[in-house]
């Protein structure tokens, strides 16, 4: 049982060790308590060897005449009433010891000739010796701070937290502008320009902010002309694109024209679909996207788009019934763009291998999950991260007759975060594995 609970230890410190190295909070109270602590130490040993090389060496005649006017005013022999009156009126303590008399006024304690912190020479100097042979010596008696020194203790053990405390709360205020950078930029990362990071003061941090906020206003500026400009040019592209298509149908279909009209239109046609994909990801990466939400039955629309599908008959389906499936409020078109790219994908890369794609649908708490999967050879595990990006495709699709041209699965990657969901790609060991999640 020690093992385990010294390595807990062990962690549970490296955890701290790594929150207070990560957090500047900490390490600028850290500093602030070091630095008093620090200042108190330096005061209070100045102060001491201030006292001990002079005050102390001018005090010593003051103090040894304070003593012989005690010990006269006890007398000679020693009057115990007048040492107990002595006790009573000063916060001294008086032992007397000879032939005669023998008394402690604080039998209790053991303070007296210098027992308190004084050497020998000054403990000498706090008792004298009187002519009949008594020996009074002088202590320090109950002082006012001792009679109640719990409250004074815990008195300065709380004026310390406050302190720390306000220390605190004045470094998380000062600090405070750093909490809405961090928010701030993290938004503006995942593309959310909307909300600028708030200007609370006029300092460093404020300027600072208020840079970061002109650097997302100039960078949402540009995506938004990269956008508009995509969008243009894809526009402007239909139409002479229709007019060639129009005027290949439109050659004559002769036998030494054949092979080339049919490798021109297959051209126009992925030149078509190229732009229609464009323009589809560009309105789905809009932050002002919107979808046509209808309720669709999300089962019939898979089975639907695999009997439309020239190889559909090769693919091997798993679709659950149910109302869950039958109400959901989906955008039917972009939905069956997701679903006919997952399918193109499965049986362009997996229809060679010894067993046939597979589309699974089932109900995931309010929403569902749709699951694509090829038994051909996969790819690589460094390029999964990447196959969702625009234009990327893995080097054993390099080719545009079986690779495509890389938009594929970044248009279903939009659709599934546009319905509120989310696309993951795996390995399935054999073949690839798709899950989208739609609510």
């Amino acid at each position: 049982m020690t093992r385990p609970s010294n390595a807990v230890h062990k962690l549970e410190r490296r955890r701290w060790r790594h929150r207070w190295r990560h957090s500047l909070r900490a390490r600028l109270l850290t500093v602030f308590v070091l630095l008093a602590c620090a200042m108190t130490a330096v005061f209070l040993i100045g102060m001491q060897s201030t006292f001990a090389s002079g005050w102390r060496e001018a005090g010593v005649p003051l103090i040894s005449d304070y003593v012989n006017r005690l010990v006269a005013e006890i007398g000679s022999p020693p009057d115990i009433k007048r040492a107990e009156a002595l006790t009573a009126r000063l916060p001294i303590a008086v032992r007397i010891q000879g032939p005669t008399v023998n008394w402690e006024s604080h039998p209790e304690r053991a303070d007296y000739e210098g027992r308190r912190g004084f050497e020998s020479r000054a403990g000498q100097m706090f008792a004298r010796t009187t002519a009949d042979g008594h020996r009074i010596s002088f202590g320090l008696g109950t002082l006012p701070w001792q009679r109640g020194p719990h409250r004074f203790g815990w008195l300065t053990l709380g004026l310390l937290l406050v302190l720390i405390v306000v220390a605190y709360s004045y470094v998380r205020r000062l600090l405070r502008p750093l909490d809405d950078i961090r928010a701030g930029a993290e938004r503006f990362g995942s593309g959310d320009f909307a909300k600028p990071i708030p200007l609370r003061r006029r300092d460093e941090l404020g300027d600072l902010a208020h840079r970061i906020n002109t650097m997302a206003h100039d960078i949402r500026a540009m995506l938004d002309a990269k956008r508009a400009l995509l969008l243009a040019l894809s526009h402007e592209l239909r139409s002479p694109l229709t007019r060639a298509r129009l005027n290949a149908e439109l050659l004559p279909d002769t036998p030494e024209t054949a092979a080339e009209r049919a490798a021109l239109l297959r051209d126009l046609n992925e030149m078509r679909e190229l732009i229609g994909d464009l323009l589809e990801s560009e309105r789905l990466a809009s932050p002002h996207a919107a979808l046509q939400r209808e309720p669709v039955d999300l089962a019939a629309l898979v089975r639907g788009v695999i009997d439309e599908h020239p190889e559909g008959a090769r693919v091997a389906l798993d679709l659950a019934a149910g109302r869950e499936l039958s109400q959901l409020p989906l955008d039917r078109t972009r939905v069956r763009v997701l679903v006919r790219n997952l399918l193109d994908n499965a049986l362009r890369h997996g229809g060679e291998a010894a067993q046939p794609p597979r589309v699974t649908l089932g109900a995931e708490g309010q929403g569902a999950l749709l699951v694509v999967r090829d038994f051909g050879p996969g790819v690589d595990a460094e390029q999964l991260a990447h196959l969702t990006e625009p234009f990327y495709r893995t080097d054993s699709a390099r080719a545009r007759a079986t690779g495509g041209v890389g938009l594929g699965m970044y248009l279903c990657r939009l659709v599934a975060e546009a319905h509120g969901g989310s696309l993951v790609v795996r390995n399935a060991e054999p073949g690839l594995q798709v899950e989208v999640r739609l609510n």
